[in-house]
């Protein structure tokens, strides 16, 4: 199965889209309601329709970018936010994309990815934060998976992934998942090393 935009785009044209919530993560918004520096950078890789980005967008946070393959995804967030800036939705591979965020929001992009990817979209991650930078979001804790996407993965798989370039603030069971994913999921908070 080739994971590229085409399959993606399709699956948003044809609203097959099961993992989306179509809300707001709850712990990601928990999590988003106690940052008060509403001028940092944030991104939101395969964001997909982005609720997140919303929520963020409607609190004051106007530094938030939302990277996707899908072209239709993104045209979903424009249709929602009118006022959102076109120029911070982007349609592309989050692997070439080139910039700095302070934050970076985690919500189903790593179960999407191909499982040989992980430790490129953890390298990734690394060189996308700035300084002391961090990554926070929902993982699964399931496997899930195999052939297709969602790929689940478990804590210790996450923690021997991130540790090389991470310190793990966080990582527990979510304790206010949505229905869906009760019992499911790690929320986690990782800070960029220094070194």
């Amino acid at each position: 199965m080739d994971l590229n935009a085409d399959f993606w785009d399709q699956r948003y044209q044809d609203e097959t889209t099961g993992w989306d919530l179509g809300e707001v993560s709850p712990p990601i918004k928990a999590y988003i309601d106690q940052i008060d520096d509403k001028a940092i950078s944030i991104l939101i890789p395969g964001g997909g329709n982005a609720y997140e980005a919303e929520y963020l967008f409607r609190k004051g946070f106007h530094n938030v970018f939302v990277i996707d393959l899908s072209e239709t995804a993104l045209r979903n967030i424009k249709s929602r936010i009118p006022d959102f800036p076109a120029e911070q939705l982007l349609n592309g591979n989050f692997f070439e994309l080139d910039r700095t965020f302070d934050l970076i929001l985690e919500q189903t992009f790593f179960c999407a990815i191909h499982p040989d990817l992980r430790n490129d979209y953890v390298t990734k991650m690394n060189r996308l934060l700035a300084v002391k930078g961090k990554l926070a979001g929902v993982l699964f804790n399931v496997p899930l998976y195999t052939d297709r996407p969602p790929f689940g993965g478990s804590k210790s798989e996450y923690i021997k992934r991130f540790k090389r370039f991470f310190n793990i603030l966080l990582m527990e069971k979510a304790h206010n998942s949505h229905e869906s994913r009760i019992g499911r999921e790690l929320f986690f908070i990782l800070e960029k090393k220094s070194n």
